[in-house]
């Protein structure tokens, strides 16, 4: 007998059907049994199914003579089921890796509830992947199993059939089955978890829920919108049957009316001609099963109170005049921003026209993101160094805590904001400022970028549309215009910046800034660091850090970090840190939380996840060439190489001269652990080869450096010192000569 029954009802979908059963037959976990039931699709939904069952044992089909609708194939399936739980999915919907063994390990981890209730995704056409809003109502704190009624807000979570697992014994001795007509998800959930006696939850998600531009049903122009009053019907009918039941029905009334409400006002759903008669049959219902005691939130009482009183034109006034308001106010909102955006350009164009305060800085990374990179330790030191140095950080206001209290913290879009772009001496950022800037005789601005490039970046991407995107090329040579000096960390990095960014800037060859922490951290730091972010004593930290790709718009990780986590047995930590471009879909994203994998994803310092960690998994990330001033192990897992060389491309052949270890599939690198090769001397032997060529000026003192070149304009050729005021370097600088380039 499986663990699991898996019923697939199909019909019209053989676009999806693919992907929907391989989405099963791809899980980590095997013990289950897939039920296709072939709705009498007139496409080739039954021919596909019947190709998976030939392949695999464990897929059984079932032919429908005629389209029957959802409920009957649910029944079809249901009566071949033999697993213990049976769980339902749309035939255009997908699993979520590792679904089926996250749903096994909480049914095992909360006692084998009647019923499990997970999460989902919406997802669309474009890649985006939305989370349901009411996830919060799936926390797993608490008891671990309960009724419904010590959790009455799980009713707020999709009432459907496909985001549960239903114990089969349970169902069977209750003599639960699907009706005919749209909505017979009504009738089965609002019972099913009424009659339960025992409810879990698994705050994780498990389905991927496609919203299809044409095609899903209750999105049609049908009268058979009407079969929603047979559907309370049945659900009321069950609880009269059940006279303990009978405190449910205040909320099922309420809920109910909330349903009519959504139907009626949804474009597209009732035939024209047809809303006078919805009404009516809602008002019916309305006084057959009245129920009052269930609290109303007050922006629904008086779309209850009209549904009541069949105040049906009074309902359609009310309803139009608020789309009518809503359409107003869009568009007064539009008319204020665009006004305050005018008088800001003013303000702006005003300020250009003051002297520029050369005892100014300004200094901002990552379009306007928190304290961090190369500009953070530029303005730590350049604030040290610097003698009457005012210095501003322009960030969010949600990234505003991480900016130092001497910093002036300055919010984009504002008056001050823009102030500051006309009026400071110095600009830094490690990517380009806001294209309106001017930039005025007088300004000195300095281009830090964010890392050694291994993909191709700049003009370099003209050939590369797949990465490029919308970018637009003939304003990024107009930003680059506005270089005064360009910071590279290498020789190879100044032939790339100077190739792909064409201006007439100055290149300063002196090291990479944001690394200069790396020498200088003390061990007791590094303790601390690890403590904060929860690393166990005497545990191992591998920091998991992937990059971005242009060529995916879908969330999909490529290493599944609960597989490997048990792998690597308990000694392991992952620190779990996503692309910030990719926080929508990071790598813990849906998952349950797991002791053994830490979220790091929202942490302000990169650089403090490197020293809390004892080795980095990467693929194309630059924090590889950071990471190796530690001289702790990189792996390199680079799955999808040929892909991502297609898309994006590489300056250089990472396989050829890796910084470690490197891993082609989730198997090889479980192999790569499990034989110590990541740490082996092969390994450092590799680090130790990628250091020498990518970090030869990182010794602690390249902020220091660029500061006394920019900012106090000494010349490159002058010692620094071993020590700076308010400085505590590790060690004095390594004799090391350094480099300009003048452009253009």
């Amino acid at each position: 007998m499986p663990r699991f029954s898996v019923i697939v009802p199909a019909y019209r979908v053989q676009p999806y059907l693919h992907a929907c059963l391989d989405s099963v037959l791809n899980q980590s976990f095997k013990d289950y049994e897939i039920i296709v039931v072939d709705d009498g699709s007139p496409d080739a939904c039954g021919s596909i199914a019947d190709e998976y069952a030939a392949r695999d044992p464990r897929v059984g089909v079932v032919h429908l003579p005629r389209n029957s609708g959802l409920g009957p194939a649910r029944n079809a399936g249901m009566a071949r089921a033999t697993g213990d739980y049976l769980l339902f999915l749309d035939g255009d919907d997908t699993f979520a890796p590792e679904a089926l063994q996250t749903v096994a390990d909480r049914l095992e981890a909360t006692g084998g509830p009647d019923v499990l209730v997970y999460d989902y995704a919406r997802t669309y056409w474009s890649g985006e992947s939305v989370r349901n809003i009411f996830a919060r109502c799936l926390d797993e704190s608490g008891p671990a199993s309960f009724r419904l009624t010590d959790r009455p807000g799980l009713l707020k979570v999709l009432m459907v059939v496909w985001n549960k697992a239903y114990r089969r014994a349970f169902i069977e001795k209750e003599g639960f089955t699907f009706p005919t007509g749209y909505y017979e998800d009504t009738p089965w959930t609002y019972p099913v978890l009424m009659a339960a006696g025992s409810i879990a939850v698994l705050d994780a998600v498990c389905v991927a829920y496609r919203q299809r531009r044409r095609g899903n049903i209750l999105s049609t122009t049908t009268r058979r919108h009407f079969d929603v009053f047979d559907q309370y019907d049945r659900v009321f009918a069950f609880i009269d049957a059940r006279p303990e039941l009978d405190l449910w029905r205040p909320v099922m009334f309420r809920r109910m009316l909330d349903h009519f409400s959504t139907l009626y006002t949804s474009h597209g759903r009732l035939p024209r001609g047809t809303r006078a008669q919805f009404f009516r049959r809602a008002r019916a219902h309305c006084r057959r099963y009245r129920a009052p005691g269930a609290a109303v939130p007050r922006r629904a009482r008086l779309r209850h109170a009209l549904f009541r009183l069949g105040a049906h034109r009074t309902y359609r006034a009310l309803w139009a005049a608020q789309r009518l308001y809503c359409g107003t106010r869009g568009a007064v909102a539009a008319v204020r921003r665009a006004a305050r955006g005018a008088a800001l350009q003013l303000h702006y164009r005003l300020q250009l026209c003051l002297p520029v305060r050369p005892d100014e800085a300004v200094f901002a990374a990552y379009w306007n993101r928190g304290y961090t990179c190369s500009p953070a330790a530029l303005e730590a030191t350049a604030r040290a160094l610097v003698p009457g140095l005012r210095t501003s950080w322009i960030c969010r206001p949600e990234d505003a805590h991480t900016v130092p209290g001497a910093t002036r913290v300055l919010h984009p879009g504002t008056a001050a904001y823009w102030t500051a772009l006309a009026r400071s001496g110095y600009l830094v950022n490690n990517v380009n400022f806001d294209r309106r800037l001017v930039k005025r005789r007088g300004q000195v601005l300095l281009q830090t970028h964010h890392g050694t490039p291994l993909k191709t970046m700049g003009t370099d991407l003209v050939h590369r549309p797949a990465a490029a995107g919308s970018m637009d090329f003939a304003q990024l040579l107009r930003n680059a215009d506005k270089w005064d000096f360009s910071l590279s960390a290498n020789q190879h990095s100044t032939l790339v910046w100077e190739r792909t960014y064409p201006a007439g800037y100055t290149t300063l060859e002196y090291g990479s800034p944001r690394n200069d922490v790396f020498h200088r951290a003390r061990p007791e730091e590094t303790a601390r660091l690890r403590e904060r972010l929860g690393v166990p004593e005497g545990g191992t930290a591998l920091l998991y850090a992937p990059t971005h790709r242009d060529y995916r718009r879908e969330g999909h990780h490529l290493l599944e970090l609960e597989q490997f986590v048990r792998v690597l047995g308990p000694r392991f930590v992952v620190l779990a840190r996503s692309h910030y471009l990719d926080t929508a879909s990071r790598t813990t994203a849906g998952r349950v939380p797991h002791p053994q994998i830490i979220d790091v994803s929202d942490h302000p310092s990169v650089e403090e996840l490197c020293l809390a960690s004892d080795a980095l998994i990467t693929d194309y990330s630059s924090l590889m060439f950071d990471y190796v001033n530690l001289d702790r192990p990189v792996v390199l897992h680079l799955e999808d190489r040929q892909a991502y060389e297609a898309a994006r491309g590489t300056y250089f052949d990472l396989e050829s001269f890796p910084p470690g270890a490197v891993s082609r599939s989730q198997e090889e690198l479980h192999e790569i652990f499990a034989t110590d090769h990541w740490r082996g001397p092969r390994s450092a032997q590799r680090r130790a080869a990628f250091r020498a060529r990518f970090c030869p000026y990182d010794d602690g003192h390249a902020a220091e450096r660029v500061v006394r070149r920019v900012f106090l304009g000494e010349s490159p050729g002058a010692a620094l010192p071993a020590s700076a005021a308010g400085l505590r370097p590790s060690g004095a600088p390594r004799q090391v000569t350094v480099r300009e380039y003048t452009s253009g």
